[in-house]
């Protein structure tokens, strides 16, 4: 057998990201060959064998059981484990996804043992070198060999930090592959809640208009202050609009810790357990408007062309701003409340699909990877 392409993930969105990758390796005429390797970062109770079904890839090759720990820990503890699993595969590359800690440290180990890196979703840059997720991807663009973008904006900054064009390549969204393959088979939005929260709103319709609202960034959910502005400010804004809250256990844990919890039960938001992504799918396509921190759902929003308020001063994605559907409101209240109003009078920035989001993204990524690791 030909020397495999060692593909890492190591939290849930980089699994719906490899989604696509790993059919397209499979399907060039010459197929790749590959193996999943997932480090073990985040645990997620939501990923059984029916998670990768829905998904349509294999179960990990190999689970690193990393677990969590600091930052320093956590990336120390992944590059010991991985570096024997080239030792043994003696891979032909090692290809990583986004920005966790697993990307930064496989791409570590492999560079240091003459492995070419192979990185996608590279080049987004936020500006906030206080975001642990911005040192990742500026370290791992450096280290890497192919370096696949989602938007031109990526290019650029590539560039600018001294890296050669010719390692550069603009393919797309594999994200948006993914989510266009399946949010045909997306639950409704009244199958989630009545299947995760039986009993609340029992009139719930596939019509009732609803805002989603998704939170996890350290920013956001560790500092009590701004912890409770927030929590505040959405029981307000429920009061126009009721929001639908799938609650990280993490995050639910610091709204018990700040008292919110009464808060939040007598508004109109809606706390629901983890959802998993087909369920998530059901909801962003139903939603009025989606409120989040995460990087992954601006893109996601943009691509279903429902309006996005993201919560946070800065985006490492500006085609969602652009071109897409989102606007950077921050943390601030009133900003907020000003922006959903604005979003609930006139339907809110209807945006456009920015270039190459076309469900092809992966395919590119094969092509060339079928003529360059040949």
């Amino acid at each position: 057998m030909n020397a495999p392409v060692l593909c890492v993930v190591g939290a849930r969105p980089n699994f719906i990201k490899m989604a696509a990758i790993l059919p397209a390796l499979a399907a060039l005429p010459t197929p790749l060959a590959t193996r999943l390797i997932h480090t073990g970062q985040h645990y997620d109770p939501a990923m059984k064998a029916t998670f990768f079904q829905q998904l349509g890839i294999p179960e990990p090759d190999l689970d690193l059981e990393v677990g969590s720990g600091t930052h320093a820990v956590q990336t120390a503890r992944i590059m010991c484990r991985f570096e024997p699993v080239i030792e043994t595969h003696r891979p032909v590359a090692v290809l990583v996804v986004g920005d966790v800690n697993s990307t930064i440290a496989c791409a570590l180990v492999a560079v240091k043992m003459g492995i070419p890196v192979i990185h996608v979703e590279a080049g987004l840059r936020s500006r906030d070198r206080k975001m642990p997720e911005e040192i990742n991807r500026i370290l791992t663009d450096q280290l890497s060999d192919f370096l696949f973008t989602t938007e031109r904006s990526a290019e650029n900054n590539l560039v600018a930090e001294g890296i050669e064009r010719k390692r550069i390549h603009f393919v797309g969204n594999v994200m948006i592959d993914t989510l266009l393959r399946l949010l045909p088979q997306a639950p409704t939005v009244a199958e989630v809640v009545q299947t995760r929260h039986p009993g609340v709103w029992p009139a719930f319709t596939q019509e009732m208009a609803f805002g989603l609202v998704t939170l996890h960034r350290p920013a956001n959910v560790d500092d009590p202050q701004t912890l409770k502005e927030l929590m505040l400010c959405l029981a307000q804004q429920s009061k126009k609009l009721p929001m639908v809250f799938p609650v990280h256990p993490r995050t639910r844990q610091r709204i018990l810790d700040a008292g919110l919890n009464e808060v939040l039960a007598r508004s109109d938001v809606i706390l629901l357990p983890p959802v998993g992504y087909m369920e998530m799918l059901g909801l962003m396509k139903s939603a009025k408007v989606i409120l989040t921190d995460s990087g992954g759902v601006q893109e996601e929003s943009t691509a279903l062309g429902c309006p996005c308020l993201t919560l946070r001063d800065n985006t490492e994605r500006p085609v969602t701003v652009t071109e897409g559907t989102n606007t950077v409101v921050g943390r601030n209240p009133e900003v907020i409340a000003s922006a959903l109003d604005e979003i609930l009078a006139t339907g809110g920035k209807a945006g456009r699909i920015p270039e190459l989001w076309d469900g092809k993204a992966a395919q590119r990524i094969a092509s060339l990877l079928g003529e360059a690791l040949r």
